[in-house]
């Protein structure tokens, strides 16, 4: 019994504030890793770095097979140094989401009157969606669209219901690609957006403007807002989310709550889940 106290009063003395603190740091690491991670194909390749590990450890600790256990030691620092291009999204995404986090440290901000930009917005959506015209609206927020700005034709022009009606209409030369919003100004139009190539976009055969959506959104914070040429349906998509089938009563709250606002009756319509009514939404 002394023994058992001598020892446990050891433990106390060497486990600290600051031991505990290096443990949850560690799980937290841990932790935020696999937040990134879930839900992406690198989810595999991880579980194979795992099982290399495993491998490497059980052959060269246990059955002592010192041939393949020397080729997996060395196949060990090669996979360490083709981390960075294995999982460039994931990284990407993890920084993107610590820069968002720190966003307060931006003094600058536009001032922009945004339930008349929200307004604008929702008419000509609602407009193109009556008359089945496709169109491909996205917002830019805290995360940079300068890159996909440059892909497109530059316009700089006031936002208007008229101009984007104008921009999508089918006989009109910019009407492929997409419109970047910054602020209250059409940035540009004709834009060439990455696309969303998961397993799940292809299964439910999503179109090119929703495949579109889906990769910006996956790559910041910006908002996209797809109206569908076959089926005249509206979504909102944010974050690899798409919320879809919306009115013109969702659409303003989806959008005043993305601004940070909320709409007059004091309800925003935040996405309801990953793809969430999809079957609504899977033409262009």
């Amino acid at each position: 019994m002394d023994t058992f106290s001598s020892t446990l009063a050891r433990f106390t003395q060497q486990f600290g504030w600051l031991s505990l603190l290096d443990i949850v740091l560690v799980a937290g690491t841990f932790y935020a890793v696999l937040v990134v991670l879930r839900g992406t194909q690198a989810v595999n390749l991880m579980r194979g770095v795992v099982v290399l590990i495993v491998a490497v450890v059980v052959l060269s600790g246990a059955l002592r097979l010192l041939a393949i256990s020397w080729l997996l030691r060395a196949m060990l620092p090669a996979l360490l140094l083709a981390f960075p291009v294995i999982f460039q999204p994931e990284i990407r995404r993890a920084l993107d989401r610590l820069g968002r986090a720190g966003a307060w440290l931006n003094f600058y901000k536009r001032d922009e009157n945004i339930p008349a930009i929200v307004e604008l917005l929702v008419a000509a959506c609602t407009d193109m969606a009556a008359q089945q015209q496709g169109a491909l609206l996205v917002i830019e927020r805290t995360g940079g669209l300068q890159e996909y700005v440059d892909s497109g034709v530059k316009l700089d022009a006031v936002l208007s219901v008229a101009l984007l009606k104008q921009i999508f209409h089918k006989d009109t030369p910019l009407h492929d690609g997409a419109v970047v919003l910054r602020g209250d100004r059409v940035a540009a139009a004709a834009c060439v957006l990455p696309l969303a190539v998961s397993a799940r976009v292809t299964d439910l055969r999503f179109g090119l403007r929703h495949r579109a959506a889906l990769g910006i959104s996956e790559l910041g914070d910006a908002v996209a807002v797809v109206v569908s040429e076959e089926t005249g349906s509206i979504s909102i998509v944010h974050n690899g989310e798409i919320d879809n089938g919306l009115n013109a009563g969702e659409l303003r709250a989806g959008l005043l709550a993305y601004y940070g606002m909320q709409s007059e009756n004091g309800k925003g319509a935040r996405p309801r889940g990953p793809l969430a009514g999809a079957g609504n939404g899977t033409a262009v």
